[in-house]
């Protein structure tokens, strides 16, 4: 989505490449989120956090200008950024449970 956003626009301001890094940390950082790595986790949760508030600005100026294309396209990027945070968060409550119950049975 942010590489189209950076396609599109005439004057391809190197801003519209941050949800693509983003994204790019996100996706190296999968595989520590998988082993239950915290500092991993939590780093991926700050950058998605980070990147739905960033996010807010150009959707709002979208609005403004009544940019359809934009509006969708940072829409998009807002939702699934959001269902990603609540996957993270869902992931953390499931290893916390999976940890108290594995201490709970060697006790």
């Amino acid at each position: 989505m942010g590489s189209w956003s950076y396609l599109i626009n005439e004057s391809r301001p190197i801003t519209a490449l941050i949800p693509v890094f983003v994204g790019l940390c996100l996706l190296i950082l999968n595989k520590r989120v998988k082993n239950e790595d915290k500092l991993g986790a939590h780093v991926a949760v700050l950058l998605t956090l980070l990147i739905i508030i960033g996010l807010l600005k150009p959707l709002i100026g979208s609005f403004e200008r009544d940019h359809y294309q934009a509006i969708f396209r940072i829409t998009l990027m807002e939702v699934t950024s959001i269902l990603a945070l609540f996957s993270f968060i869902k992931s953390f409550i499931e290893t916390r449970k999976n940890r108290k119950t594995k201490k709970n049975k060697s006790s």
